[in-house]
Formats: C-alpha cells, structure tokens, sequence
C-alpha cells in the first residue's frame, strides 16, 4: 500500500490544491483532491489485466470549480433535495439558499456547499483523511461544525468512505458522494447495459420537482424494479410516469432490512470488461441515478461526458427527510454524533 501527494493546481485565491493517490497490491489507485473532497480518478483492472478509470470527471482543476453535475463531489451538510428549502428542528425554521426550480433546495448550495470548499488533508497508511469546519448560521444551517471525510483503499480492493461530523446545535446533516461510475471504462458512451441488482422493495415516489411525495410504493410490477439483476437500460424509456418526471432513473431506493449496520444493498457488473461493484452501506437509502441529465463537455482525455454516460449510487437518508413524519430525520448535534460508511468493493 502507498500514498502519494502531488500538487493538481491552485483556486483563484491562490490556494494550493494537493491530490492524494492511493495505491493497492493488486493495481487500485484512488486519486482525491482537497478542492471537494473529490474523488477524481478510481482506476480497476478489468477481466484481461487492463487498467481503467472508471469515474467520470475532468482532467484539469479549473474544470472543477464549475462541476454543474457534481463528478465525485463529497456533497454536503445536506445531499439531494429539500422542498421549499427549508426545515425544522427543535420548532426553529432553517432557510436554504432556492437553487432548485426556482423553489427546492439542491445539494445545500451550489456555489458554497462542501464540494466547493478546500479540505485540509491527512494521509495515512492506505488512506487520507479530509477535514472541513462550517460556522454556525453558514449555509443557513444551525451549529458550528467539524467535519471529516476518509478515503480508504484496501487490498480487498474496497473503496471505503467514511463520514463523521459533530455540532454544537441541533441540524440536519445527510452527506453523501456524487460520483458517476462506468465499469467499461472512460471511452464508453452508455451505462445502459451494465447490470444492477438493488435490494430494495420500495423506493420514495417523487414529484414534478423531483421532491419526494412522502409515498413509499412497491418497486413489484414496475420498471422500478432492480431486486433482480437487469439491465439499466432495459425499462429506462418506459412510459411510466416516475420515469418521465425525471426522464430516467433518479430515485431513493428504501433498503430492505435497514438496521444501522453496514450491509450489501446494491451490485453493478459490466459483462465487457468483467468488472464488478458492490456497494455496502449502513444508511436506509440509496439513490440510484442513471445520469439522465450529465452536460455534455469535454471530459477526462477528451472523452466526452454526455447522458447517461456514468450511473450515482448515492447512499443517504431519504431526500427532505426531516419534512416527512415517516422518513427517518437525520438530525445530529450535542448528543449525537454523525457516522457513516459506505463501501464500494471491486471484482473483476
């Protein structure tokens, strides 16, 4: 196992911007950079030896200040949507930025959010360690923060995130990482024949706006349906009207069996370069987006990201948790503390 540093450039204020590479026994390597928290580059051999990255992105810094479909971002205090941009807690209301639809709440702010801040770095054995602090009121959330992100490689060729943040108020606090994934490699157009299984028997119906209804309806019967492996594309184009709201996949799954415990809730193989993904987490939902709305822009080696090019399995809470009784409300503060993992596992 090793880590390398290297410089990846400067932000307009002339800060430096270091990237972390992680490297394992069996040809992994994970690069980060401070600038997000990005996970920027997740390179995995495939069936015949051949190494390939398999996370979209660009190939220069400056490209990432922009990032308008969130390439690896560490999102945050809160991910996804939140309607009319505001919440709750403890009978006080919490006013987020309107970015979303001219009404919702997208990602906690787009301009301002973590996957726009300089993280501090820490690098470990096989891992580095990012560390953000957010001040009470910043971003319109109550609490002063302490925030820390660690990416992991490990020889079992697991990609391993954890989360962890304190406050000193009560606040919501729902993170998440935004990368895309395309087992095939960078020079592939479509993820539509990659082959997902989610163990999932419900997922959060959505809104014209993409904000949850507060409806939990039964993926059986429908184009929703991943709890057997099938194709991504195989219904995406169905006339079914979640489908069309958000043209394609872009949904929380509801895992079945949810504890709090770290378990399997989701798998990707890709057939031609063999490649396998799973995905374990100890969160009660997972979003599943299919990319349906990528830029089209000039990606890693001039490849070109565009439509459904790379697919998010995005773990979380369920999105506007806090405003539905019957969701789980991830409020944190002085007497509980923010801890998550999520793992993304490698075969090939």
């Amino acid at each position: 196992m090793s880590v390398e540093r290297s410089v990846f450039g400067t932000t307009p204020e002339g800060k430096e911007v270091e990237c972390y590479s992680i490297t394992n026994k069996n040809g992994m390597r994970a690069d980060i950079i401070t600038y997000g928290a990005i996970l920027k580059n997740l390179y995995v051999p495939d069936s015949k030896g051949r190494v390939q990255d398999v996370v979209l992105g660009y190939d220069k810094l400056w490209m990432y200040f922009k990032n308008g479909s969130f390439f690896g971002a560490t999102v945050g205090p809160i991910a996804n949507r939140t309607k009319d941009g505001c919440y709750k807690v403890n009978g006080k209301k919490v006013q987020l930025p309107i970015n979303d639809h001219k009404a919702n709440n997208l990602h906690s702010d787009l301009y301002n959010g973590f996957h726009k801040k300089l993280w501090k770095a820490e690098a470990g054995k096989n891992s580095v360690k990012l560390s953000l602090d957010k001040k009470n009121g910043e971003l319109g959330h109550p609490g002063n923060m302490k925030v820390t992100v660690t990416y992991t490689l490990t020889d079992k060729n697991e990609l391993k995130i954890d989360y962890n943040a304190t406050s000193d108020k009560d606040t919501v606090i729902n993170m998440t990482n935004h990368s895309y994934f395309n087992l095939q490699g960078p020079a592939s157009k479509s993820i539509h024949d990659h082959i997902l299984t989610i163990n999932a028997s419900r997922y959060t119906e959505v809104d014209a706006q993409a904000i949850p209804t507060g409806n939990l309806p039964e993926v059986e019967g429908t184009p929703m349906d991943f709890r057997k492996p099938k194709k991504i594309g195989k219904d995406i184009e169905q006339d079914f009207k979640q489908l069309k709201l958000v043209k394609g996949y872009d949904h929380n799954y509801c895992i079945d069996g949810y504890n709090g415990k770290k378990k399997l809730i989701a798998e990707v193989s890709e057939p031609k370069s063999g490649r396998r993904m799973k995905v374990f987490s100890d969160l009660p939902g997972v979003q599943f987006y299919a990319g349906n709305c990528i830029g089209k822009n000039k990606g890693k080696n001039n490849f070109p990201n565009m439509p459904r090019k790379g697919f998010c399995l995005e773990t979380q809470y369920y999105p506007d948790a806090i405003n539905h009784e019957n969701f789980e409300h991830p409020v944190f503060g002085p007497d509980k503390e923010y801890h998550t993992t999520t793992i993304y596992q490698f075969e090939w």
